[in-house]
Parts: structure tokens; sequence; C-alpha cells
């Protein structure tokens, strides 16, 4: 058997794994079509048809093949596209599982039994649509439209913000702001007056040495970057990671600093401090660029590796030597952002000194460090201008959380609560393509939140565990069954590309921009749908930039004329958009709002004796819980594990493949066991488990009660005071061998 190289892993074919899936089916699953014919037709004879992959964020733009008789057989990268070059991860060629699961949604339904139930009746979508508007009407009556929240993701998430615009409420939140981006991206706006959006202007194509702190390439799968760092690896660059965990990036690491948990910011001041008074930093650079350095430098002064040492557990001479490599390959050096930055509640410090510690290295704005992104100046379609309402998202998270620049989902639960007497209440809700029982830590609280609720409407595709709680639940259709608003990410090169349906909407099922814009209509917000359907939009978006949609449904991705210098050129004064004009290595934003101008470390909580730290994160092939029922990657991991050290296995007896349950610090334990994975990849004071399995939706025949949910377990939540983000690895469990009594 041929042995399976690094690059062979790391730089998946176009083809995928699921490729090989449909053309010789080794899975358990097989779509319908192919159980009578097991031979793949010819590529020639196929017809392909562009779109966006929507399994993750990244959005890769791809090619959907299927044969004369209309049936999708694989799914493959487009190779103008520079999200993907052509390629696609796993989730990307699995996309099509989540079309042919037997488990999806097919037609609206209304709730007839308790909420948590899941027991509906079957409605037709003028039914639901009625259903809904009624209800709307009776809160907008009783509180105002403000009180109909939105939390939305995803792609279809802007067509229901746009809905909720036109409908005159800015009550709404996208979970992943809090949990993931807000604290980065506030952490650079501080420092370099903007943030980084996705894909992360990040050059690691072209780095002499990447930095990862708690991030996971290989196993998120950020595709375009999982490929830029495999060029980086073949050419000679040093990779740094620090994490408790032995990872798959750390294992093609030259150093991994096993860093104990919680002290991040303890080893980013000390490698300032080396930088700073071993003289390493770019001297030149930071005359020129920056603000506030004599600050800077004296704010680390005491914090040397030694000192550091004691607090992350790393060998002082490691943080030097890093530190070192680091300087030696300035410029041309990554100190990675991150993707999940909400850890453990001064998660924007933490990011802001990871953005200082880049440009002590000179490393913003040149080859190698982080280049500047550019996007396509797109026209929104004309519409009326939008109602003022009485009060938004802004009202009731600012005053409380200054540098909060989204909606913050926890702070729209905690206005949905009984409890909650003042004047922004919320009393509906529209859920769109997010599970928050499974996603918004404080399980409880959420669910006490829906139960309070006048009206919840559930947006899907799968019926998740959060349908059950939904008067009403619309089904959409599937990426591949629809189109969507235009993907115009920032990137090295201009670029739009183009979704559109593949196929007809298998069942009942309605793309999300029909069930906008029909709720819409119902709602009496005619004006603004003028548009009888999104092509026209589409069309007219791509005209005004000299397009089409004829171009774009022939070439799935355009790309335009940058228009601004992918680096700072040599000796060029760059204006930064700051209270100074230059980056910032002390903040005279967060120093006006009372926050700490620099960042500084705190201590945090540490497991009880008997306990270890609960660390959560992810599989190269399941996108969360979105993907785990998806009958392809469901085959690659029907299951997580749970990730123990050898010292911990040997006192506590456990073996590997041995079922336990887990309890937290407050008592809460687990529904469902997991399998034990012995292993020293894990710090013995740390355990690890993969997010988005332990299902407990039964509709989900896949993925139900398979492994343990880690959100079930994080009851302890640390709030971010600058950007109101929720820190959850402050949770600790103890390994039950016994299965609990309920």
């Amino acid at each position: 058997m041929k042995e399976i190289t690094r690059r062979d892993f790391i730089k998946i074919t176009s083809a995928g794994i699921v490729g090989a899936a449909i053309s010789k089916p080794i899975f358990g699953f097989i779509p319908p079509f192919l159980k009578k014919d097991h031979n793949p037709p010819l590529e020639s004879e196929l017809i392909k048809t562009p779109t966006v992959c929507d399994i993750c964020f990244w959005k890769c733009a791809g090619w959907v093949w299927k044969d004369k008789k209309g049936n999708i057989v694989k799914i493959t990268g487009n190779e103008l596209d520079p999200h993907s070059n052509g390629r696609l991860c796993p989730r990307g060629t699995g996309g099509l599982g989540a079309y042919y699961d037997p488990d999806r949604l097919k037609r609206p339904l209304i709730r007839v039994g308790k909420p948590g139930s899941q027991t509906f009746k079957e409605a037709t979508w003028e039914e639901a649509f009625d259903y809904i508007v009624e209800k709307m009407k009776q809160i907008e009556q009783k509180y105002g439209r403000e009180s109909m929240a939105l939390f939305y993701h995803g792609t279809t998430g802007p067509h229901f913000e746009y809905l909720w615009e036109a409908y005159g409420s800015q009550t709404y939140a996208e979970p992943a702001i809090a949990q993931c981006l807000v604290t980065r991206e506030v952490g650079f706006i501080a420092t370099y007056g903007q943030g980084l959006g996705s894909p992360e202007p990040t050059d690691v194509r072209n780095t002499k040495c990447l930095v990862l702190i708690g991030n996971h390439i290989g196993e998120n799968m950020h595709n375009g970057h999982v490929q830029d760092m495999s060029h980086a690896i073949d050419h000679g660059a040093t990779v740094i990671t620090v994490d408790p965990r032995f990872s798959t990036a750390a294992a093609h690491s030259k150093y991994w600093l096993p860093i104990k948990p919680g002290t991040d910011i303890a080893l980013l001041l000390s490698w300032m401090h080396v930088l700073i008074y071993d003289n390493l930093y770019n001297k030149e650079y930071v005359d020129k660029y920056t603000y506030g350095f004599d600050y800077l430098k004296d704010h680390v002064k005491r914090f040397t590796p030694e000192w550091a040492s004691t607090i992350t557990t790393l060998d002082p001479n490691l943080i030097r030597k890093t530190a070192y490599e680091m300087a030696k390959a300035a410029p041309s050096v990554v100190i990675h952002p991150g993707r999940h930055t909400a850890w453990y509640g001064d998660d924007t410090q933490r990011e802001r000194a990871i953005a200082i510690l880049n440009a002590l290295l000179g490393a913003w704005g040149k080859r190698g460090g982080f280049y500047f992104s550019e996007k396509v100046s797109l026209p929104h379609y004309p519409h009326p201008p939008f109602p003022e309402p009485r009060w938004s998202w802004r009202t009731i998270t600012t005053d409380k959380y200054k540098y909060a620049i989204s909606g913050v989902t926890n702070v729209l639960i905690d206005h949905s609560l009984p409890e909650y007497e003042g004047p922004y209440k919320v009393k509906g809700w529209f859920v769109v393509a997010t599970n928050l029982i499974q996603s918004i830590p404080d399980q409880e609280k959420t669910i006490r939140a829906l139960q309070n609720q006048d009206l919840v409407v559930v947006v899907d595709i799968l019926p998740t565990e959060i349908t059950g709680y939904a008067d009403v639940i619309l089904p959409e259709a599937t990426y591949l069954e629809r189109y969507d608003l235009l993907r115009n990410s920032r990137h090295r090169v201009p670029n739009i590309a183009l979704r559109m349906p593949a196929v007809e909407p298998k069942y009942d099922t309605k793309p999300g921009w029909w069930i906008a814009r029909e709720l819409g209509i119902r709602l009496g917000l005619e004006k603004y749908y003028p548009w009888k359907n999104i092509e026209e939009v589409l069309d007219w978006q791509l005209r005004q930039v000299g397009s089409s949609l004829e171009e774009l449904k022939k070439v799935g991705v355009k790309h335009f004329e940058r228009k601004t210098p992918l680096y700072i050129p040599d000796g060029y004064e760059w204006p930064f958009p700051t209270n100074t004009g230059k980056i910032e290595l002390y903040s005279t934003d967060l120093a006006a709002m009372g926050y700490e101008p620099m960042p500084v470390y705190k201590k945090h909580e540490e497991p009880p004796a008997g306990y270890y730290r609960l660390i959560y994160g992810r599989v190269p092939m399941h996108s969360f819980g979105r993907t785990t029922n998806n009958p392809y990657l469901h085959e690659l991991r029907p299951e997580n594990h749970l990730w123990v050290h050898p010292k911990v296995a040997k006192l506590l007896g456990l073996e590997n493949g041995q079922e336990v349950w887990l309890e937290n610090q407050d008592g809460k334990v687990s529904s469902y066991s997991v399998k034990v994975r012995v292993t020293e990849r894990i710090r013995p004071d740390s355990v690890f488990l993969p997010h988005g399995f332990g299902q407990k939706s039964k509709q989900l025949r896949k993925a139900y009660a398979r492994g343990i949910l880690d959100n079930e377990l994080i009851t302890n939540v640390k709030i971010d005071p600058i950007t109101g983000s929720t820190g959850m690895r402050s949770n600790f469990v103890k390994i039950l061998t016994q299965k609990p009594n309920k």
C-alpha cells in the first residue's frame, strides 16, 4: 500500500474523498440513483454548474457535476478561485451529502405539541406564512417591531438581515461573531485601525516563519491556508505551534510549545520583552509606523522568559529561542490571529498582543507577513431608505460593551428571558441556519429564553435540536439548489463568485431569498422587493461592475484589477486609519473607553482536584454540528473521542476505547457517553473533545446520541468586558466510568 505523505494529506485533490465514494461506493450511504448502476459516467458526459460551497465559512467556489438525468454526481473546485485554487477539502466534496440526506426537512411544519417535543403538522407555505405574519403583528402591537429578534449564520443570513432592516428592526446577532471573530477584529482595529475579515490576509504562502497560537490549521480545514501552509513548509518555513494539544499543525512544526491553558498573554508579553530588550524588533519599521513604543517598552520590562515560564510551564530557553526564530525571519513572519478567539474573557487583549507582536516584527503590510486584501466595490440593488427603529442591538449592548461592533447573541438572549423587566423586551425569535442550543453556551438559559417567546421560527435544512422548540419550521433548499448573493470577499485579487442552483429544490423546500421576500411582501414591505427573483438582482449588480449573470454562469469566478498596493512599498508614508495615523502599540481608543491600553496578563481559574480543563476543537471532515449527519462525512468520523493523557488514564484505570461520561464543575452530566483515546498528545491537566457531536434530535438518525456534545458541559462563561464575547474555556470535567443515574 502506498505511503500517504504530508502533501497527500494536506493538498486535497479536486476529485476529493467523496468523488471516490461516488465512483466506487466504499461507504454505507449510496445516493439513490447509484443503487441500480454503479458505473460512473465520463466527465465529458456531465453538465457542470458553478457553485460556492456552504459547508463552512471559507466559501470555496467550485463546480457541481450532474448527469443527463439531472443527478448530481460530484463537486470539484474552480481553478479560478483564490479561496480553493481548484481544490476542495473533504467537507467541500462531501457537500452533496447535504442534498441527498434522507433526514433533511422536506416541507413547512407548524407545531402542535409542547416546545421541544418535535411534534408538528405539515403545512403549506401559505399556512406557515399566515401563522408567522399574524404572530408578528401581535408582537408588534404589544411590544413593537424591535422585539422581533433575528439570529442568523452563513450565506442565508443576509437575506433575512435585509428583511429585518426593511421591517424596522435592528435586533439581530450572528452567534459566530461573539464566539469567533469580534475579539480578533477589535484587537486589530484597536491596533491597525482595520480588521481582518475572511479569509484572513495572512501571507502564509510566502512566509518564512508561521506562529500558530491556538490555531489548528489542518483540522479546521481553512482550505486556502492549508494549501499555503503546505507550500510554506515545503519551501523551508519554520512553524511554531503553541497549543496544550499536539495538533496536526504541531506535527509539522519545528517547535511545539505545550502551553498551560489560560496563560497565552503571559507568553505573548514575554516574546515582546525578548524582541525589545534583546534589540530584535524591526526598529526602522517601528520608528516609522507605530505610536506608543516607549510606553510598550516600559510595560513589558518585567515580563522576562523566566517570569513567563513560572506561569506557562514552558522552558524559558524555548520562549527565548522561538522569539529569535521570529526575528530572524522578520518581516516575513505571521503570528496568526486565529478564527475562534473567544476563550477566557480577556480575549480582545490577547488578540491585541498578537497584533502588537506582528507590528514589532514589521510584518503588517509586508511580503510573508500580512498583505492588504481588496474586494470589488459591488453596489447594492436600489431600495427605499430603511425605517429607523426605536431601539436596536446597539441600544442594549454598547453601554456595557463599548467596543462591540455587532449584535451579541447572549445579550439578545438576556433580553428574551422571563425575568427581564426592562423596556427592551425580545418576544419573538427568527433563527436562520444556526442551532443555538448546540452552539451557544449555557443551554438551560437559551431554552428558558426560547420558551418565553410568543413566536419562534426556524429556517433550516435539517431537523436540529432547536427546530423542536419552533412554532414554525421553514425548510430551506440546500446550497446546491439555490441562488444566493454573490460571494464578494476580500483577497489578494478582487474577485466575485456565483452560486446558482444545479438542480431544482427537492421536496417542498425553498431558497432563503425566496422565503425572506415572500414573508416581506406579506408584511407589507413590497417597496423593498421591486424585483421578482434574485437573478434580477445579481445581473443588475454584475452589470454595474462590467460583467453579467450569463458570464458568471460560464466562468463561476471573475477576477478584477487591484486598485491599491498588495504590500506597503519600501519607505512609503503609509497612513493608518487610527486616531494617531499610526499602528497603535498603545491604544488610544481603548484608553478613551476606560480599558487597558496595552495587554495585561491576568490569572485564570484552574481545574479543581480531580477535574481536567475541557478543551474543544474541530476535526477536518466536519463543520461542527452542521455535518455530523451528512451521510458521507458521517462515515469518515461518526463520533468524537475523548483525548486523555496516559498518566490520567493510568490514575483512573482507563483504556483505549473505554466508554465514559463527563461531569462538569457545576454538576452538569453529559447526556451520552464517549470513547476514550489515550494519547500523549494532550497535557495531563486537560482533556480534548471535538465539537459538534452528541446530537439530541432523534430526527438526525446518523448523528443522534453519537458521542458527547461539549456545549452541554459549558456552563461557566467568561464575558469579555470590551466586546461581550463569550469565553468558554474555563470549564472543567471529571471522568465517570459508570453510567450516571438519571
